[in-house]
């Protein structure tokens, strides 16, 4: 009879089998609590080892001790038996209508904190749904919903609409022109003008979209540009004096308010976003899983839009 393969070999009903041997440091008591002959167990441990390639149990002693490549077979075996306990239990759930994931895409302008206070909220309610967050910005955020890798999107622009997608409000959101207190124009006692602001450095969020060029706004021509990955890193880069530009008020109120940034008036009018968030529609007429109604129904109430919005903190 041939020996199994690497991969049967670990089947839950072996790891079980060498974990009684383990535990009990004897095949004969390990055969009598499994209720099989001793000669058979012996011989299914020698087929895993086989199996294997491995040494598993040093038989030079009284009793049955693993070896350290047995034991790191057990360690990791136990993960696997866990694993697979938590895999029947998804399967059991998501047969209830769980999804078996949920991926969110989420703007850079959207605060952190609100987000995983709603991950800490919904991991709560026990439900065996995986969540994913992607990072986007700008015209990646619906692109990813649009493409598919991503499920739910927060923080898009509440004014366009798309066939499948279904866009509904998270409020308003202000964008000041902000430097740092040692920057050049902190000094300005005036509305500065583009032709001030072209010339210094702007801080522009790259756009996450992988198609084109993207989305810019507030870059002059002929201005230099430092481009960052995050509205963390445009908040982190003005505070350091490096750039100026539009940051949105709710992130940025914390420096103004202790004086590490600077708010000037400017000749152009600060900007007025209407943000929202967006999801596909169900195909055929269906209904969403139980983790999209569940998201669905949190953003429906105007206090987690808001903090959505507004609840930066300072780190």
């Amino acid at each position: 009879m041939a020996s199994p393969s690497p991969r049967s070999a670990l089947s839950p009903e072996n790891l079980g089998l060498l974990e009684s041997v383990a535990r009990l440091g004897s095949m004969a008591a390990a055969a009598r609590e499994l209720g099989m002959v001793p000669s058979a167990l012996t011989y299914r441990v020698r087929q895993i080892e086989d199996a294997l390639d491995v040494l598993l149990f040093d038989r030079s002693a009284r009793r049955a001790q693993l070896t350290p490549a047995g034991a790191e077979l057990l360690r990791s075996g136990q993960y696997l038996l866990d694993e697979l306990d938590a895999v029947a239990q998804r399967v059991k759930r998501v047969a209830t209508g769980w999804e078996p994931q949920l991926t969110i895409a989420t703007d850079a302008v959207m605060a952190r904190g609100t987000l995983f206070e709603l991950c800490e909220a919904f991991y709560a309610t026990g439900a065996p749904t995986r969540l994913k967050i992607r990072a986007e910005t700008l015209s990646g955020t619906m692109e990813a919903l649009q493409g598919g890798l991503a499920d739910l999107a927060l923080g898009v622009s509440a004014d366009v609409s798309l066939p499948e997608i279904q866009i509904a409000p998270l409020g308003q959101l202000r964008f000041v022109f902000a430097v740092a207190p040692h920057h050049p124009l902190a000094a300005a006692d005036h509305a500065v003008c583009d032709e001030e602001i072209r010339d210094h450095r702007a801080v522009a969020v790259a756009d996450s979209t992988q198609r084109g060029a993207g989305q810019s706004f507030n870059i002059l021509p002929g201005q230099d540009v430092l481009t960052v990955p995050t509205m963390q890193h445009k908040l982190e880069a003005q505070l350091r004096g490096l750039g100026c530009g539009f940051l949105p008020l709710p992130l940025a109120q914390p420096y103004i308010s202790t004086g590490r940034l600077v708010v000037k008036n400017v000749q152009r009018p600060n900007h007025v976003f209407r943000v929202g968030y967006a999801w596909r529609r169900p195909r055929s007429g269906g209904d969403s899983g139980q983790a999209m109604r569940w998201w669905l129904e949190r953003l429906q109430h105007p206090t987690t839009r808001a903090a959505l919005l507004e609840n930066h903190h300072v780190s």
